[in-house]
């Protein structure tokens, strides 16, 4: 039995247009927030970009798994069950990473950018830890900072009701960048509900590599493809 080289091959196609698409969709609102350097320090985008979710988590912790994948196809990595168990292992690297990565990106997607915070501007609501990933529930998920018409949330007022966001909710697919307030919710959507899909595909991928190389270990290759290298 081989390594399923074909699919290891494609593993490593797919891992690196991930493991790109993750980098750039991160490095979006740091490119924003350096154009507009005037007020970056005042009213960024999020600050949830500064974990680097996409540049970690989904970039640098899955090039070991991407570059034993990718080599795969030059028939240097996948001929011996050392190549098998060491294409198992990077992938665990790469599920890691990429479970950081759609923590991050949930996270980001129920807090909303900076700007549309009850507390401003501050940053206490980018904190990142377990104990808040374990405090979501699924009700929280109902991304009214997108939704509705604005998400600034006016001086002295109320908390919105259900039958507010629902008459004004789907008035969202009329945003556009005619304002600055737009601009981020726009772009903070973008970015974190792509590394989240991102980070679930690596997933994925990664699960896969995993059972082809523990398969691999145990079975190890056949006589002619040893013979190969």
């Amino acid at each position: 039995m081989t390594c399923c080289e074909g699919w290891t091959s494609c593993n490593g196609f797919s891992l690196l247009v991930l493991l790109l698409l993750g980098v750039v969709l991160n490095a979006i609102p740091l490119i924003v927030s350096l154009i507009e350097e005037d007020r970056s320090s005042q009213n960024p985008i999020s600050c949830f970009e500064w974990w680097f979710p996409g540049i970690i988590g989904a970039g640098l912790m899955a090039i070991p798994a991407t570059t034993m994948s990718l080599t795969a196809r030059k028939r240097a990595c996948c001929n011996n069950r050392t190549g098998m168990f060491l294409s198992s292992l990077f992938s665990v690297i790469t599920v890691i990473g990429a479970v950081y990565c759609m923590l991050i990106s949930i996270q980001a997607l129920l807090e909303g950018p900076l700007m549309c915070n009850s507390q401003g501007n501050s940053t206490a609501n980018c904190e990142f830890s377990l104990k808040n990933i374990s405090d979501i529930h699924p009700e929280d998920f109902n991304l009214r900072w997108f939704f509705n018409d604005s998400c600034v949330p006016p001086t002295g007022s109320k908390n919105p009701t259900s039958n507010d966001v629902m008459a004004s909710g789907w008035r969202a697919s009329s945003l556009h960048f005619n304002s600055e307030e737009n601009k981020h919710r726009l772009i903070h959507f973008s970015v974190f509900l792509g590394l989240l899909l991102v980070g679930i595909l690596e997933v994925l991928f990664g699960l896969s590599q995993i059972v082809i190389g523990f398969l691999g270990c145990l079975c190890g290759v056949s006589k002619r493809r040893s013979q190969i290298v």
